[in-house]
């Protein structure tokens, strides 16, 4: 978990770091509005819950840091940063799994102990799939930018990590933190854009 500070975190800091989870939700929108038809009921239900959890824990981070920036107290909010990693992680496994729904017969009952597996994998895991399923699919629509765009989405997402193993509460810490998760999820949107626009939905069935 970060560590924050009314000291090191500004209000313009707080509210750029709204901008990345803005982003995703944006991109998670395209995404489940193009394959909604073809993920079983079980994987879109992933996909929604997945998208969600993830949004919501950049949603609450922000919101911590405008909140401590506004002079709260942060013993009052800490639990919306804490709530961060495992909000996130949890979210990014159940998106990749809700993506991975068509691999799966419609008889097929025991994916629970596969799924299992999975989640004791852990964020990055959840995190490289889901990168991994959207540029397979712009592979198939021969769309190369997309696929650099998700390897930059999951390098950057990979440094966020890192730098959380580094984070000093520095104000240049912090806003380097939030400049490499914003190239993320903007290289994450771009990339969604463009297999939206290339028909990722008629391509492979994702309609009624």
């Amino acid at each position: 978990m970060n560590i924050l500070s009314a000291e090191t975190v500004s209000i313009p800091m707080a509210i750029v770091d709204f901008i990345p989870v803005i982003l995703f939700f944006i991109a998670m929108i395209l995404v489940q509005r193009d394959v909604y038809f073809s993920l079983k009921k079980w994987g879109f239900s992933c996909l929604a819950a997945g998208s969600i959890m993830v949004f919501c824990a950049g949603l609450f981070k922000a919101t911590h840091k405008i909140l401590l920036a506004c002079g709260v107290p942060d013993a009052d909010i800490s639990a919306l940063n804490a709530s961060f990693f495992p909000m996130q992680g949890t979210g990014f496994l159940l998106v990749f799994l809700g993506m991975l729904s068509p691999v799966f017969s419609k008889k097929e009952r025991t994916l629970m102990a596969p799924v299992t597996i999975v989640f004791l994998a852990g964020q990055i895991v959840g995190c490289a799939g889901m990168q991994a399923m959207l540029a397979i699919w712009a592979a198939k629509l021969k769309k190369p930018v997309a696929i650099v765009l998700f390897i930059v989405a999951f390098i950057a997402m990979l440094g966020m990590g890192y730098l959380s193993s580094k984070f000093d509460d520095s104000s240049s810490m912090h806003w380097i933190a939030q400049l490499t998760n914003i190239v993320s999820n903007g290289a994450l949107l771009g990339g969604v854009v463009i297999l939206h626009k290339a028909g990722l939905k008629e391509a492979f069935g994702f309609t009624k």
